[in-house]
């Protein structure tokens, strides 16, 4: 069985995340998965400041970080489950970027929802060949979805 637990540690409810929340689901379905379980944290940018600079050794708030599980060898998990990991989110940003790329707040949550999942299933975007698999993937999640980028 799946899971994915969301927590909103910000003081504003965030009707959105029920969506994200099944658009994350759809993500799963369609890469085949079965029981993995992750986190979505949605914190401010205050918070994900620190996480950033802490753990990344970036002095400033970014709009998605992740934390994978997977790629820590101390990490012991049972074996018919996966645990994938934590997801943060910004809010702060995701307000900011659904207001300068002219789109909602529901499509840029579910962008930087599902971008994460995929950072946690260890896809990444350093070279141009790994940025087209994985934003080719996340399209098709948020496009079957029914959550397409506004032009």
């Amino acid at each position: 069985m799946n899971k994915i637990e969301i927590f909103n540690n910000v003081d504003t409810d965030i009707k959105e995340l029920d969506i994200v929340e099944k658009v994350l689901y759809s993500a799963i379905e369609k890469e085949n998965l079965n029981n993995v379980s992750f986190n979505l944290i949605i914190v401010d940018n205050n918070y994900i400041h620190e996480l950033n600079k802490n753990y990344r050794g970036i002095d400033r708030e970014t709009d998605v970080i992740t934390f994978a599980l997977e790629d820590e060898d101390s990490v012991i998990v049972p074996d018919d489950e996966r645990v994938l990991g934590d997801i943060y989110i910004s809010i702060d940003k995701a307000k900011l970027q659904a207001e300068e790329f002219g789109h909602s707040l529901l499509r840029e949550l579910s962008f930087l929802a599902v971008h994460g999942f995929y950072h946690l299933l260890g896809y990444d975007h350093q070279t141009k060949e790994e940025e087209e698999v994985m934003f080719k993937k996340q399209e098709e999640v948020l496009d079957s979805y029914g959550i397409k980028r506004e032009v």
